[in-house]
């Protein structure tokens, strides 16, 4: 057996030493004194205490996948929004905790000025207004209006695990403008810029204590690959997006919307040049853009008078076509500081029981924006809207193969779970209690198994939203303190701050601090297996995140091509041609005759393999059809059929076939009407 020189025989020693000399350069480094690169050179005193101990797992697992837990929401700044006096108190303060964490001037002396408090929680508001040291009353898992997003208390969760934050600016501009007490502007975008703006002042003020720009844990992210090396030193990736209302001013008056094209343009630059990778195209209230997901119970009756306040117009129901649901409204009446804000003579129109779905869906500025968003890589947030709204961002996204759509607090109907997988999307559930979120990571275990996906949370806190409640001391299987992280590489304390300690089974997630131990709660009633899904949620979010990044359009083989049809619809004043439906503009339209056989046949310009084809109905559409492909034009082989056909933006995928013609066949029509496409594409796969 033949040697290999000596020269290659030193290769593998040399590869073990430069080995050893990264792993060495890697090592978490140590201070003078002993400490940790994770230990603050100076933390502002006095403050709140951190209470985990042990060094943050860095790194990557054998497979080079990140390791952690991800928050898909929260609202770190909503402290600036709605007016800068809903929710009491600050994430950090240059002046220190005291001043951070104090709660709002009109809550003096004992709360009964505390409007929203009332409106939200019930009860007069009453309650003690002292924070720091003291902390008698606030936060607690049901105060919606005091601050939970404390600095400290977000460093506490990053050392007990989580890797990934998405740090979602929000604000509502009717609340604020209703909301009796303010300090600012009610301008959506105005607040969405203050609290991208403070969210870097965190970055900062986070970077001073541990020595200067770049070398702090709380790190603002801008792509997937910045965020796996963050993640990777084991730091927080931090991604901002945008839940609000009426984003780039795109709210509707009496069906008419105040915003075009352009608007959306210069509104989606701007929120990419913040940062901003993630955003809702609606919130609460029906926009330019999509009609929402109804709110319910009291709150929802307050968001629909909020409903008319902004557009002039009420919810509008109707009965869902499919088997998903927007939330029953009209069952509640709204309290009445809120009827009283509706000029005289208006109220709540009475809505049907089985009228569960928002009449409105995805408007064509609204897929204008969607398109516009993926063409600059960012990520969808399906939560909030209709399902309407939803089926039709879905049917968009699946045109065009795009992953970026996420689900990030179980504010969507369940039934599009599947759907977001399949794409490549990413699903969160809400913070809710440990059973409940336990019973929920286990119904929906197989769906992850299925798609190799890991699992989020979705904390919401300072979303008044709620937050779990105590189990209660007395229950059989208490988080016991002090407990170890899920890696196993920290040891956890109850939280403290000033004179209050805080203890998961007495006190709930009373705030962000608490998530550790939140997870310990989950550990106990759900099990490892649930814990160890979101240990891999945040590969699993950054991996849909860099897809959405990666992914490239295919090019519509389809447009401009030349094509037929059985049939055309007579009309003196527009062109119904076969022509129509391959000519790139989606207001035009080839229709067929009025009976059921009808074909559309596109000539390409090649023979080329053909692996989707794209469908954009009107409403005369098919139940039943067929694709067929030919080589000559003679010989047609069926590649893909259905019989259920329900209109919209269809995407017929299979195998990838050489073709030279492609044609649709309308087996049965759905309406009395023919056949009517918008547009249609063919793509290689």
């Amino acid at each position: 057996m033949t040697r290999p020189p000596r020269a290659l025989r030193r290769l593998p020693l040399l590869a073990a030493l430069f080995a050893l000399v990264a792993a060495v350069l890697a090592a978490p480094a140590r201070g003078a004194d002993g400490t940790g690169w994770w230990d603050p050179v100076a933390r502002p005193a006095p403050d709140a205490a951190i209470g985990v101990t042990g060094a943050p797992f860095t790194g990557t697992d054998p497979q080079g996948r990140v390791r952690g837990f991800v928050d898909a929401h929260d609202h770190i700044m909503s402290g600036e929004a709605f007016g800068g006096r809903l929710i009491c108190g600050r994430a950090f303060s240059e002046a220190g905790v005291a001043d951070a964490l104090k709660d709002c001037p009109e809550h003096y002396p004992d709360g009964s000025l505390a409007v929203f408090d009332m409106l939200t929680n019930g009860g007069d508001g009453r309650h003690d207004p002292v924070g720091w040291p003291t902390f008698a009353d606030w936060p607690a898992h049901d105060s919606l209006t005091h601050q939970q997003n404390y600095y400290a208390w977000l460093e506490r969760a990053w050392r007990g695990g989580q890797r990934v934050l998405v740090n979602d600016l929000v604000t509502n501009g009717v609340i604020c403008s209703v909301y009796p007490f303010k300090d600012r502007s009610c301008d959506e975008m105005t607040s969405i810029r203050l609290q991208a703006r403070r969210s870097y002042e965190l970055q900062a003020y986070v970077d001073r204590m541990y020595g200067g720009p770049g070398k702090g844990w709380f790190r603002i992210v801008t792509d997937s690959a910045q965020a796996r090396e963050v993640v990777r030193q084991g730091r927080l990736a931090v991604v901002l997006g945008v839940e609000t209302s009426e984003p780039f001013g795109c709210k509707q008056v009496l069906d008419v919307a105040q915003c075009n094209r352009a608007d959306i343009d210069r509104g989606l630059d701007e929120l990419h040049g913040l940062g901003v990778r993630s955003m809702f195209l609606c919130h609460k209230l029906d926009n330019a853009l999509c009609g929402v997901r109804f709110d319910e119970g009291s709150l929802g009756a307050a968001i629909n008078a909020g409903q008319f306040l902004s557009t002039g117009t009420f919810w509008q129901t109707e009965r869902c076509t499919g088997e998903q649901h927007d939330n029953p409204i009209g069952l509640v009446p709204a309290p009445a500081p809120v009827l009283d804000q509706l000029p005289p003579g208006v109220a709540p129109p009475p809505y049907a029981v089985d009228a569960r779905c928002n009449t409105r869906g995805l408007t064509d500025l609204g897929e204008y924006a969607l398109r516009g968003m993926m063409r600059r890589g960012m990520m969808l947030e399906l939560d909030h809207m209709s399902v309407k709204a939803a089926g039709r961002a879905l049917d968009v996204l699946e045109s065009d193969s795009y992953p970026g759509v996420i689900s990030s607090h179980s504010w969507m109907d369940l039934g599009w779970m599947e759907r977001v997988y399949r794409l490549g999307g990413f699903v969160a559930q809400y913070m809710n209690g440990a059973e409940a979120f336990s019973a929920e990571a286990r119904r929906t275990d197989a769906l992850r198994e299925k798609y190799g996906a890991g699992y989020g949370y979705g904390t919401d806190m300072n979303g008044v939203g709620g937050w779990p409640a105590p189990r209660g001391a007395g229950t059989a299987n208490p988080v016991r303190y002090p407990f170890r992280t899920a890696d196993g590489g920290s040891v956890v304390e109850r939280a403290t701050a000033g004179s209050r300690t805080w203890d998961i089974n007495t006190d709930g997630a009373a705030h962000y601090g608490l998530v550790p131990d939140w997870v310990e709660d989950i550990r106990l009633v759900g099990g490892q297996d649930v814990v160890d899904d979101l240990f891999r949620g945040a590969e699993s979010y950054l991996t849909t995140w860099g897809a959405s990044e990666r992914h490239r359009s295919g090019v519509n083989l389809a447009t401009g091509t030349a094509a037929a049809a059985s049939s055309t619809e007579w009309n003196p004043f527009v062109d119904l041609g076969a022509g129509r439906a391959v000519d790139g503009d989606g207001s035009s339209r080839w229709a067929s005759g009025w009976s059921d056989d009808q074909w559309l046949r596109i000539d390409l310009p090649a023979t080329t393999l053909v692996g989707r084809v794209t469908l954009d109905w009107e409403r005369a559409h098919a139940r039943a059809y067929r694709i067929e492909v030919s080589t000559d034009g003679a010989g047609w082989r069926t590649v893909w059929s259905t019989a259920s056909g329900d209109g919209g933006l269809d995407t017929a995928r299979f195998p990838a076939v050489p073709a030279r013609y492609v044609r649709i066949h309308g087996e049965r029509r759905a309406t009395a009407w023919g056949y009517s496409l918008a547009e249609v594409g063919v793509f290689r796969g």
